[in-house]
């Protein structure tokens, strides 16, 4: 822990700061539900706003913002992953696989 008294209040200045941002972002993610939304309009605000939310937990509270590079480059491969796991829904819904083909007639000729 901190033994200098100016080292602890930066540290509670730096909580109470992140703790007020959570507020305030909640508050946020109260009113965007209040807008009555289109879903995936809804469903896209909703998700920037825990993913702002949750950088803010991660970095001061899990003390990422003071870890080596290398944690970084793992972070960031895994958001990646995540995000491409979540397309794969996307991915599926543009295949043309199984589409049903009307057929069309086939002009017998001299019959």
């Amino acid at each position: 822990m901190h033994s200098d008294p100016a080292a602890v209040r930066k540290s509670v200045r730096l909580y109470v700061t992140i703790g007020v941002s959570l507020l305030v972002f909640t508050a946020i993610t109260v009113m965007a539900n209040r807008l009555h939304l289109v879903v995936p309009i809804a469903i896209t605000v909703a998700i920037i706003i825990a993913c702002i939310k949750g950088s803010m937990v991660a970095s001061v509270f899990m003390h990422l913002s003071h870890e080596k590079k290398w944690i970084y480059g793992a972070l960031l491969l895994t958001i990646v992953f995540f995000i491409f796991l979540m397309c794969i829904p996307l991915f599926t819904i543009m295949d043309t696989i199984g589409t049903p083909v009307r057929a069309t007639p086939i002009e017998h000729a001299g019959h």
